[in-house]
């Protein structure tokens, strides 16, 4: 383990790094055009595919550097809407969740940027373990990458919306960004590009100052400071209307309009007072509130609200001016829910 932690990450490097890295190795710069497609568009999954590089570099490679290639633990497919879903080994043996979901506009890759999460948001299943390590630039490319290789497809869109809380990965994630969006590898738009926070206030005014053109989402779920505290232990930290003028900062900075994410929780935030007091509170602000019917989590005891009261909600909140849809599920009929996956398997592991 120790031998490859020391060896050069090469796939979580721009060109130029990956240039200066093989003059370092006594190479020529220009070497750099021919290994980055091998790493960022043809995927190789070891040095020994890349054919036009010669045999001494090669060798320097392998002795010098770990390529980071993820195998394929577990796939699900929806027969009700082709939506895959992907357990990823990684290098050191932790696993990872991705989904891949059809829709009309492009594929759309969901990756994970963290193995568990310490933020412990009570309906969701990937903080039950709490965290054990973020994932490197390279980890999150990976997903991209295989799902890609698997599906024959192209991936137009992705979000960081999987296993973990990206803005406790910041530095993994935003090099991430950078080169998803390079237009030497895969060249997917920033505005393609979707970052979910559960509202780690200080990381989400950094990454408006970056002036990307990413899409912030932020995990909104309640209207009022108390409910929400209920729901996201984070919110004791930092409180609902700092999240929100954090949003608000971010659109400032960027231009782009944030959204919100609202699971709506039987019971707990899904009346038609919510939906007002959602609604003041993001009234005139340029945002979008994507409302999620709740995964029911074994260990938890939520459950969606049934149709009718959805669509009251989202009748409600449109009142006061603010645009809203109703998440289509994916993969209602496989385990859609970030983090079941893994731990379903880690379960079956334990069994064996």
């Amino acid at each position: 383990m120790g031998v490859f932690m020391e060896k050069a990450d090469i796939k979580s490097w721009d060109q130029k790094e990956l240039g200066e890295f093989l003059v370092s190795l006594g190479e020529k710069p220009f070497r750099a055009k021919q290994l980055y497609p091998w790493l960022h568009i043809k995927h190789a999954v070891s040095f020994e595919d890349m054919t036009d590089i010669s045999k001494k570099l090669k060798e320097k490679l392998i002795n010098s550097c770990h390529l980071t290639v993820l195998r394929q633990v577990d796939m699900q497919q929806s027969k009700l809407d082709g939506t895959r879903k992907y357990l990823f080994a990684l290098p050191d043996g932790n696993l990872a969740e991705s989904v891949l979901m059809r829709y009309s506009h492009g594929n759309s890759v969901c990756v994970s940027s963290q193995v568990g999460c310490r933020m412990g948001c009570k309906f969701c299943a990937s903080a039950l373990g709490g965290l054990v390590r973020g994932l490197t630039p390279a980890e999150l490319l990976e997903q991209v990458y295989r799902i890609q290789e698997d599906s024959g497809e192209r991936v137009s869109h992705v979000v960081v919306m999987g296993m973990g809380e990206p803005l406790d990965n910041y530095g993994n994630v935003l090099k991430f960004i950078r080169l998803l969006s390079d237009g030497n590898g895969l060249n997917i738009s920033q505005r393609n590009i979707t970052v979910s926070t559960c509202g780690i206030v200080p990381k989400m005014r950094k990454l408006a100052d970056e002036k990307l053109q990413v899409t912030l989402a932020l995990s909104l779920h309640a209207p009022t400071q108390e409910k929400r505290e209920a729901l996201l232990p984070i919110a004791k930290k930092y409180g609902i209307q700092e999240a929100v003028e954090a949003c608000r900062y971010y659109f400032q900075q960027t231009g782009r309009r944030v959204t919100f994410e609202y699971s709506l929780v039987e019971g707990a935030n899904d009346s038609r007072e919510d939906a007002g007091k959602l609604g003041a509170l993001l009234q005139g602000m340029n945002c979008h509130v994507n409302l999620i019917p709740v995964n029911p989590v074994a260990e938890r005891d939520y459950r969606p609200p049934n149709r009718r009261r959805v669509l009251d909600f989202k009748n409600e909140l449109e009142k006061y001016g603010i645009n809203v849809t109703i998440r289509r599920e994916m993969g209602r009929d496989i385990d859609g829910a970030c983090g079941q996956l893994r731990k379903r398997f880690s379960e079956r592991q334990g069994e064996g």
